[in-house]
């Protein structure tokens, strides 16, 4: 059986919710700038989600959205 470890985060309905669903996924400091590439791509894509869901904190999820994007980007260029 195989476990969905994104789940959570894809299931998070609060910027809280989601902050704690992704810190629990956070990759080694050591591994590959591929893994933390896809974390920062999947994460952005978890606080895009929860931007349009959690409306009290629309504008901090957009700005967390945008981070993780932008660090995505980053290691993509390296």
């Amino acid at each position: 059986m195989t476990t969905d470890r994104w789940r959570r985060a894809r299931e998070a309905r609060t910027l809280m919710e989601a902050h704690e669903a992704l810190g629990a996924l956070l990759p080694p400091r050591d591994a590959a700038p591929a893994v933390w590439r896809e974390f920062y791509q999947r994460s952005a894509g978890v606080y895009a989600m929860v931007a349009e869901i959690d409306r009290g904190h629309h504008h901090e999820a957009l700005y967390w959205a945008g981070r993780e994007r932008k660090k995505a980007e980053v290691l993509g260029q390296r």
